[in-house]
């Protein structure tokens, strides 16, 4: 019985000096640190100059282009005065979308021939809600829309001397 105890015992102080955990250098903690900095430092770097590049932010926080010819802001008229990059165009008087028919579109441009003829409309350049209520010629670039027969993203918006006939 005191040989085993003498063992045990033995057995006890082998196990209190092994260590449990490998012992690990500076160097196998600092490399993964660095390196996680490092890719931490890009994507700060990356998102600071993607930010400061290019185009300006339209009243909704989105990034817009502007086309070659710049911006026209006056009472009457607003957008891109390059009429290349939207090449669409429609007249008709400006409302607010009500979305009780179609829910695409902040506001839809009623044109003469019936609500098949309606053109619902939304906008990444010019503020439509100032056009509101008025006969107006936009230009812009035509989407598919989910139930919209004609879903048009607005560049340019000019107020008309008068509405077309038939509205």
């Amino acid at each position: 019985m005191v040989v085993e105890e003498v063992i045990m015992e033995e057995q006890e102080e082998n196990l209190l000096k092994t260590d449990v955990l490998p012992k690990t250098s500076w160097h196998s903690i600092l490399l993964p640190a660095g390196v996680i900095l490092l890719i931490i430092f890009a994507g700060l770097g990356t998102g600071y100059f993607l930010a400061r590049s290019g185009g300006t932010k339209s009243s909704q926080g989105l990034r817009i282009i502007k086309g070659s010819g710049g911006m026209i802001q006056k009472p009457k008229e607003a957008g891109i005065k390059d009429e290349k990059v939207f090449r669409d165009t429609a007249e008709g008087r400006l409302e607010i979308n009500d979305h009780s028919l179609v829910e695409e579109g902040s506001h839809k441009l009623v044109r003469p021939g019936g609500e098949s003829q309606t053109a619902y409309l939304t906008s990444s350049v010019v503020d439509l809600s100032q056009f509101e209520g008025r006969c107006v010629k936009v230009w812009g670039e035509t989407f598919a829309g989910q139930k919209a027969g004609w879903l048009m993203d607005v560049g340019r918006i000019k107020t008309l001397a008068k509405c077309p006939e038939g509205i």
